[in-house]
């Protein structure tokens, strides 16, 4: 199963094509861009309050039969917050000093 590979920032609604090497994502797929993770999200995921990692680049050459962006395509699903900006921010203040492998 490949990832989703989301095409924006669910905080900033920024574009973030497969190639893009600022995205970030927690282990259920949320997506964000570096300066959201960094600056307004203090490295806390807001839907499940993990850490983040760099989304892999999916390769867009075929260098192995079915497995490139032709292929298995991105979604073009536009995700957003279902939290309001204050919650946010609330919910990653609470636990933002509290290291990801121990969240």
């Amino acid at each position: 199963m490949a990832l989703q590979l989301r095409p924006n920032c669910e905080y900033c609604d920024r574009d973030l094509p497969p190639d893009a090497t600022d995205a970030r994502i927690c282990s259920y797929e949320c997506t964000f861009c570096a300066d959201c993770v960094e600056t307004k999200l203090s490295n806390v995921c807001p839907n499940c309050g993990g850490g983040f990692a760099p989304r892999p680049i999916r390769p867009t050459q075929e260098w192995r039969p079915g497995v490139c962006t032709t292929r298995q395509v991105p979604s073009d699903k536009r995700v957003h917050l279902k939290y309001s900006l204050e919650d946010v921010a609330a919910h990653c203040a609470r636990i933002r000093d509290v290291p990801p492998e121990k969240r």
